[in-house]
């Protein structure tokens, strides 16, 4: 392959200041957390905020589902300024307007989730004449107003973040469960306070499915671009799950997006303690932030993608090439691009195109070498660039050299992981798991450990393991059994989205389940 040298864009974005860490332009991609802990239990709060914040965390995000929780930020930052932190935070509203309301004024971003801002998600109503849609967001915007004056009064932030799981009624019944639906979502809040002149604002597009969060902030992008807008982007794979799997899901969704100019901020989620996000989280953002130093090059034109179906699963039997001394290539039989080191993927790419891969009847493997001896960097940055190419379906193969630094195994799993998470070959059980936050009841963590530890023979099946109901049921759309947790510390089991089994105790839900798979004909004996 020839070295050439392609020079990394931003998409143009305003700057939206955050308390005294501004957001966007050609500030460095920052990076955030939320905590796990009870809001109302300072003490363990502001602990966890100072922890996140010494391992480099920029921004910290709270869940504040009560006005008792809102009322309580007071203390929060009181005794985060005692200690000698100004950290900005972030309050995580959903469902409740009056609460967004009051806790505004108190920190430098409020997040709100368009879909159950004010609408609702509860499958009544589905067709609305125009007439009733435009009544409709009339409602919305009355209902909104009061929430952008105080911010813009008070200069506080507001990130406008869309969740696949979370689309009301209003916007399925009018778009279906499709990007195209996630992204009028957020249009519709963002051009009220744009009339409203209120531009302090932050967008996010989030999934569970690395593949539609992808597209829906192409979308995002383009449909900004159309409107001339240029708000800064969150990134983000909501309920990535937990470990090596969590990861790789993560790197996939934000690297491709990153790799491609979008993105000015990101979380990576990952079921546990929010702390382990944070090395992650760097690894990623470091590689483009050097990138974008040097070149300090935008765009403001986008190419995004047709509208296509959300939650599409494609089981195409792709070639898995690894350094395994047991997998034999065929010369013959493919054709081989290859890169010698790490942030070459453009370079791929362009090979791609020149080569013209669709007149090309022989199948396209990209062979990555890299050269870095961590584990962790090696599961990003493959993640990042044979997810990049595979969801821009530019390969059918993969074949990844660490120059036998690595087992073949733990390079194996890798790859079969990154086929999993981009849809393109399923080999085992797959787990949504969400990152837990204040609203969560039990341990997703070891819950999740339990039901892999049952299940993870169980190849094929989608099991989502949620803290709380604010995405649960939407984020679980298509798995094929969720395990939710209830205000009242309870469990809920449904099968898609039916719930089939309420109110169950924690200490017997995980057997619970195993017998509602066995009761739907899931279950094979391991």
């Amino acid at each position: 392959m020839q070295n050439h040298h392609f020079s990394y864009s931003r998409f143009k974005t305003r700057i939206v200041d955050i308390g005294d860490i501004p957001l966007g332009g050609d500030y460095p991609i920052r990076i955030q957390s939320m905590t796990n802990t009870n809001t109302l239990d300072t003490k363990a709060t502001v602990k966890q905020i100072i922890s996140l914040a010494e391992e480099g965390c920029e921004y910290v995000r709270i869940t504040i589902p009560t006005l008792k929780e809102a009322e309580n930020i007071k203390e929060i930052k009181k005794e985060l300024k005692k200690r000698g932190f100004k950290i900005p935070l972030i309050a995580d509203v959903h469902f409740n307007p009056a609460v967004a309301e009051y806790v505004a004024p108190l920190v430098e971003k409020v997040r709100i989730n368009p879909g159950n801002y004010s609408d609702k998600k509860n499958f009544k109503k589905l067709n609305f004449s125009d007439a009733e849609y435009l009544n409709e967001l009339e409602r919305i915007k009355k209902r909104f107003l009061p929430l952008v004056k105080i911010c813009k009064e008070y200069g506080t932030a507001m990130r406008i973040g869309t969740n696949h799981g979370s689309l009301s009624d209003r916007i399925i019944g009018r778009y279906g469960d499709t990007i195209e639906g996630m992204t009028e979502s957020a249009m519709e809040f963002i051009r009220i306070c744009r009339d409203f002149n209120f531009l302090n604002i932050v967008v996010s597009m989030k999934s569970s499915n690395p593949l539609v969060m992808v597209h829906a902030n192409k979308l995002m992008a383009e449909r900004m671009i159309h409107e001339k807008m240029s708000y800064p982007v969150h990134l983000g794979v909501t309920e990535a799950g937990d470990g090596e799997n969590g990861i790789i899901k993560s790197s996939v969704g934000i690297g491709t997006l990153l790799e491609e100019g979008i993105g000015d901020t990101i979380r990576v989620s990952l079921t546990g303690n929010p702390e382990q996000e944070i090395p992650v989280a760097k690894t990623i953002a470091e590689r483009y932030n050097s990138r974008f130093e040097k070149d300090k090059k935008f765009f403001t034109k986008f190419s995004g993608p047709e509208n296509k179906l959300a939650r599409t699963r494609t089981n195409i039997d792709f070639p898995v090439i690894s350094n395994n001394k047991n997998n034999v290539l065929n010369k013959k039989s493919a054709l081989v691009l290859e890169a010698s080191a790490e942030n070459k993927v453009n370079e791929i790419r362009e090979e791609i195109l020149k080569t013209g891969k669709q007149k090309n009847k022989l199948p396209l493997i990209a062979k990555l070498n890299y050269s870095c001896s961590s584990k962790m960097q090696i599961q990003v940055f493959s993640s990042i660039d044979f997810g990049y190419l595979l969801l821009n379906n530019l390969i059918d193969g993969l074949w990844l050299d660490t120059k036998n630094k690595f087992s073949s195994k733990f390079i194996d799993n890798i790859l079969f992981s990154i086929l999993q998470s981009t849809g393109k070959k399923i080999t085992k059980t797959e787990y949504i798991s969400c990152p837990t936050c204040g609203r969560t009841t039990y341990n997703v963590l070891e819950t999740t450990k339990k039901i892999r530890a049952k299940t993870k023979h169980l190849k094929g099946l989608k099991i989502a393991v949620m803290g709380c109901i604010v995405n649960g049921l939407g984020e679980m759309a298509d798995a094929d059994y969720g395990y939710i947790g209830t205000a009242n510390g309870k469990v809920n089991l449904y099968k898609q989205n039916k719930l089939l089994k309420k109110n169950i105790e924690p200490k017997v839900a995980v057997e619970c389940l195993v017998e509602l798979i066995k009761e739907n004909g899931d279950w094979v004996e391991n």
